[in-house]
C-alpha cells in the first residue's frame, strides 16, 4: 500500500510540474502577443500622437515590454 501511496504522489507531483510548465508557456505566449499588438498599435501613431500622450518613438520599445515607462 505505502509503494502504491508514494507512486501516485510521485505521478501527481510530475503533473504539477508539467501543468506549470505548461501555464508558464502559456502566460509567456500571451504577454509576447500582447507586447507585440501594443508595439504595433504604438507604432501607427504619428510623432504627434505620441507627444499628446507624453511619449516618443524611443519609449515604444520599453512601455511595449514592461506595459509603462
Amino acid at each position: 500500500m505505502a509503494y502504491t501511496s508514494y507512486a501516485n504522489d510521485r505521478s501527481a507531483s510530475a503533473m504539477t510540474g508539467a501543468q506549470d510548465l505548461f501555464a508558464q508557456m502559456v502566460a509567456y505566449v500571451v504577454n509576447w502577443n500582447q507586447a507585440r499588438r501594443t508595439r504595433a498599435a504604438l507604432q501607427k501613431l504619428s510623432d504627434h500622437e505620441l507627444e499628446d500622450i507624453g511619449l516618443s518613438r524611443g519609449d515604444i520599445d520599453q512601455i511595449a515590454s514592461k506595459g509603462r515607462i
